[in-house]
């Protein structure tokens, strides 16, 4: 059997904001030598099969401006868009359903190692118990309010740390993997 791992690597702020109130995410270059280190998104990225995200974060994507960043299949979870641009056709899906429904189709497809993307839909996996590991890079700065990483469960979810890393004396990355008790 094909072992299916839902992953995240995100940054957020020190007060675990992945957006400023305005949605903005700018303050992510407020300590740009980040931007010319490895901090192991390709090493990250080599292990996944697809991306799942919420049209949110499609969408912002789509607003910088930039060459479509991801070489992998893209599933976009969303209610409301009905078609992507047509030169994302190809390398975007539309999706949506349970995300037991979702995560069957994607399957099916042969993609069972996916990166989980955007405040939202991270959330929901979480709260149907869904993430199997966390790459998360913490910014060192207070933004007091904004769209939060975490949210709202069920039951609390255990996580153990197996990594960390040190930028600049500024920047930690954790890495952390789902356990049972």
């Amino acid at each position: 059997m094909t072992e299916k791992k839902n992953k995240v690597f995100i940054a957020t702020s020190l007060d675990g904001f992945i957006a400023d109130k305005d949605q903005g995410i700018e303050w992510l270059n407020s300590f740009p030598e980040i931007n010319e280190v490895d901090t192991g998104y390709e090493a990250f990225i080599s292990k996944i099969d697809a991306l799942v995200m919420g049209r949110t974060t499609f969408e912002t994507v789509l607003n910088f401006g930039i060459e479509w960043p991801y070489k992998k299949p893209v599933f976009v979870l969303s209610n409301r868009l009905k078609k992507v641009p047509d030169e994302l056709s190809g390398s975007v899906q539309l999706v949506r359903g349970t995300l037991d429904e979702i995560l069957k189709q994607i399957h099916n497809q042969g993609h069972h190692n996916l990166y989980i993307d955007g405040g939202k839909t991270i959330q929901s996996f979480l709260k149907e118990e869904l993430i199997d590991e966390m790459v998360i890079t913490t910014i060192p700065i207070l933004l007091g309010s904004g769209i939060p990483l975490f949210g709202e469960l069920s039951k609390p979810l255990k996580f153990k740390c197996i990594e960390t890393t040190l930028f600049f004396d500024k920047v930690v990355q954790n890495r952390f993997l789902r356990f049972e008790n």
